[in-house]
C-alpha cells in the first residue's frame, strides 16, 4: 500500500531489529504480566509473532512482485481484498512458509524467554529440560546429547518438508 509517511513507518519498524533481545526483555516481562500471559501458552507464543523480521522480508518480497499484475486486477474490477487474496496472497505462498519456518526455528530454539515467563514445569520447553541436566559441578552428557538429538529432529524434518519453498523464496525475493 502507498500512503504517506510509509518509508518513515518502516524505518522506525526496521530500527527495532537494532534494539537486542536483552533490553528488550524487561519491558515484555512488564507487558506480559499486565496481560496475564505469563506461565501460559499464550506467553510463550504472543510476545513472539510480532517481529519486525517478518515485516522487512515480506515487505522486501512485496516490492518485488509486478506492479502490473494488481493493476491488471483492478482494471478487471477487483477491489483491494479481492486483489490481495486472488493475486497477491497465492504466489506469496513461498516466502510465508519460509516465513513460518523462520519463525519457528526462532521459537524451538528460544531459551531466555521460555526461562524468564514460565515458572510451570508443564510448559517447560525442550532447551529448558536439556539445561535441566546440567548442575553446577557435573552434566550428564550422555542424557544432554541424547537430548539435543531429540530436539534436533523437529527442526531437521521441518526444514526437508519445506525446503522447496525456502529455496524459491530465497531465490525470488533476490530478483527485481
Amino acid at each position: 500500500m502507498r500512503f504517506p509517511g510509509r518509508d518513515v513507518l518502516f524505518g522506525a519498524i526496521f530500527a527495532t531489529l537494532l534494539v537486542t533481545a536483552p533490553v528488550a526483555l524487561i519491558p515484555l516481562f512488564l507487558a506480559a504480566r499486565q496481560l496475564h500471559l505469563l506461565d501460559s501458552y499464550a506467553g510463550l507464543i504472543v510476545p513472539a509473532i510480532f517481529n519486525a523480521f517478518g515485516i522487512f522480508l515480506l515487505r522486501r518480497f512485496y516490492l518485488g512482485l509486478p506492479r502490473e499484475l494488481e493493476e491488471a486486477a483492478i482494471v478487471d474490477g477487483c477491489g483491494y481484498w479481492r486483489v490481495y487474496w486472488h493475486v497477491v496472497l497465492p504466489l506469496s505462498r513461498p516466502i510465508l512458509s519460509a516465513l513460518a519456518v523462520f519463525f519457528f526455528l526462532a521459537n524451538w530454539n528460544a531459551f531466555v524467554w521460555p526461562l524468564v515467563a514460565t515458572n510451570n514445569p508443564d510448559l517447560t520447553v525442550a532447551h529448558l529440560g536439556i539445561a535441566a541436566f546440567q548442575s553446577q559441578y557435573t552434566s550428564n552428557w550422555n542424557y544432554i546429547l541424547a537430548a539435543a538429538t531429540v530436539a534436533a529432529l523437529p527442526m531437521l524434518l521441518l526444514f526437508f518438508t519445506f525446503q522447496r519453498q525456502i529455496v524459491e523464496s530465497i531465490k525470488t525475493s533476490g530478483l527485481k
